[in-house]
């Protein structure tokens, strides 16, 4: 039962992961997803889009990386893509939140865990590659979608998407092509600045 209920104490501590918003809306634009929308999104991607690897992965293991990538936020709040200051201290919030929450379960699944999160920010597996490509197009798509609302409000430029995407491409070719493809029309349409 201690296990059991360590787990449950987990489970029910990562419902806050519904109450963290994100700065990317949904599809239609009528308000901005949370973290755990994100995560589940991310999910079905990975079970639908995983043909589209550069290299073969463990789908299981994937889906369950990006299930738990933002777990963190819970403590060390969502740090905008696009916001220099707030990067300057995301690794250190991060860590100290990832040692919280994951060691809230029994020390193996804890252990798992908290290595699972670790391998995803260095991103150096093919799984780890493949789950950062589908977290950068996931939010490219859904922009694109609500007709570049958060990348209006943000006045983000096209260089600042393109540093953040420059390693997509090695998690997937083709899911960086296509969210290119989406890019490059709305830098057309001047709903992203061209920039420099």
């Amino acid at each position: 039962m201690d296990r059991l209920k360590q787990q449950m104490d987990f489970i029910l501590e990562v419902d806050k992961l519904k109450k963290i918003t994100r700065q990317t809306y949904l599809s239609d634009g009528s308000r901005k997803e949370n973290d755990a929308e994100h995560s589940w999104h991310l999910a079905l991607m990975c079970a639908l889009l995983s043909e589209h690897a550069k290299e073969q992965i463990d789908v299981k293991k994937t889906m369950i990386m990006v299930l738990i990538h933002d777990i963190i936020e819970i403590d060390a709040g969502d740090t905008y893509a696009y916001d220099m200051q707030g990067h300057t201290t995301k690794r250190e919030r991060e860590v100290k939140a990832a040692d919280r929450l994951f060691h809230l379960l029994p020390e193996d699944q804890a252990e798992y865990l908290r290595e699972l999160w670790e391998e995803f920010e260095a991103a150096g597996s093919p799984e780890a590659k493949f789950a950062l490509a589908l977290d950068k197009v996931q939010p490219v798509m859904l922009n694109d979608a609500s007709g570049g609302k958060s990348w209006t409000e943000h006045g983000v430029k096209r260089p600042q998407i393109m540093k953040r995407n420059e390693h997509t491409p090695e998690g997937s070719q083709v899911l960086w092509d296509y969210a290119k493809e989406i890019i490059d029309r709305n830098v057309e349409k001047g709903i992203i600045k061209a920039g420099e």
